[in-house]
């Protein structure tokens, strides 16, 4: 989905590497992209029932953190997880660069899967940030990433809905609760 011109998709490290070493580039992915890699602190520890460790990379203004899933040294995409601080989860991507495309193209991620449309919420978004086709088209180069369409981003949400289950539905590792979906998957055809 998200691939450079080279075809490869940059690693986390990378891309990490490029937004701290670019202050204009992280304040608009902390906003509008609501991708704050100063939040690193989640809300409570979290475990999945794999046993794949959580990194956190970032976190959101409501709470929320984005993960990393798997061991810092391998060398295969590491799965970013979203975490809300009120119990729900989902699968961002099956790599930051993924996770990344979904943030810069469509901020309103979460708000797309709640049957808002994308009509009403990029013009809202436009008027609070009214330099976001620069910004966002900057981001995306910079991070060497192809932007996503929306029936793109309706799909890849739809998929990383149907993966995060249940594989990727974190458990508290203080209370034992098992976190909910936070995006519906789509219902199984005839």
């Amino acid at each position: 989905m998200t691939t450079n011109h080279t075809g490869a998709a940059p690693d986390a490290t990378e891309l990490l590497r490029r937004i701290t070493a670019d202050p204009a580039l992280t304040r608009f992915l902390d906003w509008p992209c609501d991708f704050d890699l100063g939040r690193r602190d989640p809300v409570e520890r979290l475990a999945l029932p794999s046993g794949l460790p959580l990194h956190p990379v970032a976190g959101c203004g409501t709470g929320g953190t984005y993960f990393l899933c798997g061991a810092t040294e391998t060398t295969t995409d590491r799965p970013v997880l979203y975490a809300d601080p009120e119990g729900g989860a989902t699968l961002l991507g099956e790599n930051l660069a993924e996770a990344l495309t979904l943030l810069i193209s469509f901020p309103y991620w979460r708000d797309l899967d709640a049957g808002h449309p994308a009509a009403e919420l990029e013009p809202a978004l436009r008027e609070d940030h009214p330099t976001l086709d620069a910004d966002r088209a900057t981001a995306l180069t910079t991070l060497s990433l192809t932007p996503l369409t929306l029936p793109g981003a309706r799909a890849h949400l739809r998929t990383m809905a149907t993966r995060t289950t249940p594989d990727f539905l974190p458990v508290s590792a203080d209370h034992g609760e098992r976190y909910e979906p936070l995006l519906t998957p789509p219902a199984p055809g005839p």
